[in-house]
């Protein structure tokens, strides 16, 4: 039985109060926020090298840099196509012991997927999901600006469920 002082909410109740945890605001938010943002916080650097650079070359600014793709660039650092860890093992498998020689252009992909700073982040985690690819590149005017990973959208999107979620936690006590 409840105490006496109980009363039972009624419909008209805090009619007047907005909850937060369904606004279009708070479930629409992470959709909204766009690979510049994420590159505030990441930065801009971008490691690269030429075409005709050795697979070797290549190999050695992997494992200094303990990055897993480096972006192809023409002189003028433009995106000619980008080599990943898993392009060189692919290779390494068709060719062995005759690998580290070759040129980056002979196992680059030149067709590259890229994203704009004004793309919202879950639709560069849904494309690089589909096309089943960790990096890509950042573009904007046909100028390379970045290149984010699939782990660096899925962490800046679990530091925005933190934040959202002690935002929460301190609405609810406060």
């Amino acid at each position: 039985m409840a105490p006496s002082s109980y009363q039972a909410p009624s419909r008209g109740d805090k009619a007047d109060k907005k909850t937060h945890s369904q606004s279009v605001e708070s479930n629409l938010s992470h959709s909204l926020t766009t690979v510049a943002k994420l590159l505030e916080g990441k930065g801009d650097a971008v490691f690269s090298l030429r075409p005709n650079d050795t697979i070797s070359h290549a190999v050695q600014i992997l494992k200094d840099k303990h990055i897993g793709a480096l972006m192809v660039t023409d002189q003028n650092g433009k995106l000619q196509g980008i080599l990943s860890e898993r392009d060189i093992v692919r290779r390494m498998a068709e060719t062995p012991g005759q690998t580290l020689p070759q040129e980056v252009s002979a196992l680059m992909t030149s067709d590259v997927v890229t994203c704009a700073p004004d793309d919202a982040l879950m639709d560069v985690l849904k494309r690089m999901t589909e096309g089943r690819f960790r990096h890509m590149p950042v573009v904007a005017d046909d100028n390379l600006c970045g290149m984010i990973t699939i782990g660096d959208v899925v962490n800046f999107r679990l530091k925005e469920l933190e934040y959202e979620a002690l935002r929460m936690k301190q609405m609810i006590v406060g």
